[in-house]
């Protein structure tokens, strides 16, 4: 008897020691990727400061591939990084006196007075508003409403609801959450096998074109901002929602349609028609009721937040951000407003804006360090992009940033990583002509390219987790829509984006 005890312990902890590091790889596996930079000696030409930017910055893009960490304690985490090895650093100017822990936080924590992130934030509160209300689900069912019952018009339905929705909820992820619903909705609805080939179609479709027009609309997506906010910080310079949605629109609506046929070619649907579809989105619609004050009041803000957005320089020179901001303060106003705290708190994604304002932040570092331009240089000279055409610079890079892309879960989390290293690319590239920030918003634009895996975004997580298609259903679809998206991008390099100056 007296045996047991000391048995049971033992027993119960090499499986406990051994299911820590199983599950915990990631997060050692950046630790000694961050060690091993730390221990490499100081390259010729970089500061102290850079050397250990880069170690950082190894740590935080293995934590983010592998999703050792949650999205927001990584961010913690990273800053509290950059405080104490930059902190203890010699200062660039100055190499007899360290930088500090002071100064060092400051830089870690400088993301978060950008203007960029302010407009992130303002965003998710625009889209708790939609989903507080039900108004998003009530434009998905009225285009729906007006699609048909046969297949082919509800997979066209699904892709203008996701355009649409595109203009209105500044979330991907928001959109998916308010459209998959519906979609499984009418799926079971119909009385069709969730497992059908219908059902896979209708899912892949939907969330493929909510990250389509994540590329058309520069408030559609948190990465479109991270992009936004370093280019302010280290251009200096902006790009208007219009001038945004005249680049990128055409790119989405031709990607639209082009999904639409990729899909109805790989994926057919077993049938033509859907007999009662018709009704069962009306009996949907019918359930809602009449649009509430509190829709109205929102659809009213919302339209008028868009036509600011899409006017901005031209008749007004009110920056996005501030006309967002504006927007979501009338939306908590009693009497104006559709929501309070209590129920908007619980809906913001928190850990989205931490990661944004570190993300800011890290990139802005490895600028002021030199450590991106370095890195830069690296990339320049081990692609031979120096005395390359600005077309091939745009094929190389689209295609090293799609295969990036395999790795991350967000792309807030890539753009975070790669835009300030895009930037220092093009700004060592020496082909005349080249425009520094066109190619910076060009390339950005395939930062939003994570059609092959579920895993590239949280809408696809979303989608996937409806159980109504294999993975591999929509891998190779997804490679499919990733082969056109670059050679459209190619495409329009060589046509219209060159005739807009941007290549």
């Amino acid at each position: 008897m007296s045996a047991q005890p000391a048995i049971a312990p033992a027993a119960g902890g090499a499986p406990s020691s051994t299911n820590w590091f199983a599950s915990n790889w990631g997060l050692i596996a950046a630790l000694a990727a961050m060690i091993a930079v730390l221990l490499l000696p100081t390259p010729a030409g970089l500061p102290v400061a850079g050397h250990r930017m880069l170690a950082i910055f190894a740590f935080a893009v293995i934590v983010w591939i592998t999703e050792a960490l949650d999205y927001a304690i990584s961010a913690v985490v990273i800053a509290a990084l950059m405080a104490l090895l930059l902190g203890l650093s010699p200062n660039i100017a100055n190499p007899k006196v360290l930088i500090g822990t002071g100064a060092a936080l400051t830089t870690a924590v400088s993301g978060f007075g950008n203007t960029a992130l302010t407009l992130v934030a303002a965003a998710l509160f625009l889209a708790a508003a939609m989903t507080i209300t039900g108004l998003d689900r009530r434009i998905a069912l009225v285009i729906l409403a007006r699609v048909g019952a046969r297949t082919s018009r509800i997979v066209i339905g699904s892709i203008v609801v996701a355009t649409v929705l595109a203009f209105l909820v500044p979330s991907a992820t928001a959109r998916a959450a308010a459209v998959i619903p519906i979609m499984m909705g009418i799926v079971l609805a119909f009385g069709v096998d969730k497992r059908s080939r219908f059902a896979g179609l209708l899912m892949i479709t939907t969330v493929q074109a909510v990250s389509i027009w994540n590329v058309g609309i520069k408030t559609a997506a948190a990465q479109n901002m991270v992009a936004v906010g370093f280019m302010h910080t280290l251009l200096k310079q902006d790009v208007t929602w219009l001038n945004w949605l005249i680049a990128a629109a055409p790119f989405s609506i031709l990607m639209s349609i082009g999904l639409y046929v990729i899909m109805m070619v790989m994926m057919p649907p077993e049938a033509k028609e859907i007999p009662g579809g018709q009704a069962a989105v009306q009996k949907s619609l019918s359930e809602l009721g009449p649009m509430t004050g509190r829709e109205a009041r929102l659809l009213a803000i919302s339209l008028t937040l868009l036509c600011f957005w899409a006017t901005e320089g031209i008749l007004h020179s009110f920056d996005s951000s501030t006309t967002t901001v504006v927007a979501v303060a009338l939306l908590f106003l009693p009497g104006i407003g559709v929501m309070d705290w209590k129920k908007a708190n619980p809906l913001i994604p928190w850990g989205t804006i931490v990661l944004f304002g570190v993300g800011i932040s890290l990139g802005t570092a490895l600028l002021q360090t030199q450590a991106a331009p370095w890195l830069a240089n690296l990339i320049v000279q081990g692609f031979g992009l120096n005395a390359m055409p600005v077309l091939t610079i745009l094929a190389v890079m689209a295609a090293f940033l799609i295969v990036i892309h395999l790795g991350f879960a967000s792309a807030t989390a890539l753009a975070s990583s790669m835009i300030p290293i895009v930037i220092a690319v093009m700004q060592k590239v020496q082909t005349p002509g080249l425009n520094v920030l066109g190619m910076t918003l060009l390339l950005q634009f395939v930062v939003s390219f994570g059609f092959i895996l579920p895993v590239n975004s949280p809408q696809g997580m979303v989608a996937y987790g409806t159980e109504t298609f294999a993975a591999r259903d929509f891998v190779r679809t997804g490679i499919v829509i990733t082969v056109l998206a670059y050679a459209l991008t190619l495409l329009l390099g060589a046509t219209y984006w060159r005739w807009l100056g941007y290549v």
